[in-house]
């Protein structure tokens, strides 16, 4: 009995304790409306969530309508929402598919948490996993996009995975369940309703197992996934400095397999199946090269690949430091003091403070981003150089020097700060006053 099973399969893959409550998404289709039967059969505390999208008309509202009287048929509580789906998908530059996923899970987690609810129950079953295996193959995927759908993913849960589209139509013919048809289902409008009427009715062709095939295929790589994560991870762990966003080249090189490691650590950030490629390739090459998502870049940096987020027109932030500021809090914070020089030799050398003869600075202080162009006398030396050359002699990554900001005097450089100060503006015997400025971490 398919309901047995179902009930076995919530059991093996722990989706479910006896009792326990669950959102379960109804749209008013076959799958949603047998998920919804099965569930409240099984005794656990359901409650029918339904979006509506707005997306097909008259059709939304009659989708809407059967969810709402099949559910009251159940004495179940029934929730519903209305989404501009079309307008969201504008203003956020993504499909209309993707909008109405996010749209719907977002909504079904407030509704978790309001109801202290254990569970978002949806309908997929092994139909829609085996349409995801060839969707992510198709388009290009790593190995976790050839697992297949998850029975269980944070608070999302799929009871309906062991059954197949066929064995959920008899299902619903057996107990005699009514449901509505969503006529996009039936048209190709859609990349997975091309898999789904096209490709797989192709393939079954070929090979009538051809979804059992796939199945077990899908099977086997999640098994092979959870040795592929513990070797991956691992090598992270040694290459990849999250918090700076470098990753170390030369000991990638030594990695087994350095295109999936760098992979696994930029696959979220946008970036092509193609520029990864080129990234991979750029391993052994010489510094410089910059690879483009839409919100961020790796630059090849001498033994690193630098991550960082595209930054737009910062340089045109500029601050005001006062003769009588004693304390800037944006965009560093930075306490200010002025002193009477009477410990000249003591004076602190840590890249963060930078000590000043207050007389020879021109007020108000500027605070801004350093510029191509910029030139300074570092301390200790007498002639000028480019910020450009002491950045490369000292080592400064292009990330660094992206966030590195400039104390100016009149039109002349004062402290690059947290690195070095201007040798003009150094303290003298003769200095009478000092401005001491700290860069607070």
């Amino acid at each position: 009995m398919i309901l047995k099973r179902i009930e076995k399969y919530i059991a093996n893959e722990k989706l479910l304790q006896a009792e326990e409550k669950v959102i379960v998404g109804v749209s008013g289709g076959a799958d949603s409306v047998v998920l919804l039967d099965s569930l409240h059969k099984l005794g656990y505390n359901c409650i029918a969530a339904h979006c509506n999208f707005n997306l097909r008309g008259d059709e939304s509202e009659r989708d809407k309508n059967f969810s709402e009287v099949f559910a009251k048929t159940l004495q179940i509580p029934f929730l519903c929402k209305s989404f501009n789906t079309l307008q969201i998908a504008k203003e956020k530059k993504i499909s209309v598919e993707m909008a109405a996923r996010n749209l719907r899970y977002e909504w079904f987690e407030e509704i978790r948490c309001k109801e202290k609810a254990d569970a978002i129950a949806v309908a997929h079953h092994s139909d829609d996993s085996i349409e995801t295996f060839i969707l992510n193959m198709i388009r290009g995927t790593g190995i976790h996009g050839l697992t297949g759908i998850k029975p269980k993913n944070n608070n999302i849960i799929r009871p309906l995975l062991c059954l197949s589209k066929a064995e959920i139509m008899q299902y619903a013919e057996q107990t005699n369940l009514n449901y509505v048809t969503d006529s996009t289902n039936l048209e190709d409008e859609f990349t997975r309703n091309k898999i789904r009427n096209q490709i797989v009715p192709l393939l079954e062709t070929i090979n009538p197992s051809v979804k059992n095939s796939i199945l077990n295929t899908s099977y086997n790589i999640a098994k092979a996934a959870k040795i592929y994560d513990h070797a991956i991870n691992d090598h992270i762990h040694t290459i990849y400095d999250k918090e700076k966003g470098t990753i170390n080249i030369p000991l990638l090189k030594k990695c087994p397999s350095p295109h999936s490691v760098i992979y696994e650590i930029i696959k979220d950030l946008g970036f092509s199946s193609k520029t990864i490629a080129d990234i991979c390739k750029s391993i052994d090459s010489q510094s410089g090269k910059t690879f483009y998502s839409l919100s961020f870049r790796i630059i090849r940096d001498r033994n690193e690949f630098v991550i960082s987020p595209l930054i737009v027109d910062i340089n045109k932030e500029e601050y005001l430091i006062t003769d009588h500021c004693n304390h800037l809090k944006h965009p560093l914070e930075i306490e200010i003091f002025v002193t009477e020089n009477k410990q000249t030799s003591q004076i602190n050398h840590q890249k963060n403070i930078a000590v000043l003869d207050f007389d020879k600075l021109q007020f108000p202080l500027v605070l801004r981003r350093w510029r191509t162009g910029d030139r300074f006398v570092p301390f200790g030396m007498s002639g000028f150089q480019k910020l450009s050359d002491f950045f490369n002699n000292n080592k400064v990554n292009h990330l660094e020097k992206e966030t590195v900001w400039v104390l100016v005097s009149g039109e002349n450089i004062a402290w690059i700060v947290n690195h070095r100060i201007d040798n003009r503006f150094r303290i003298e015997k003769s200095t009478v006053k000092i401005l001491k400025l700290r860069v607070k971490n």
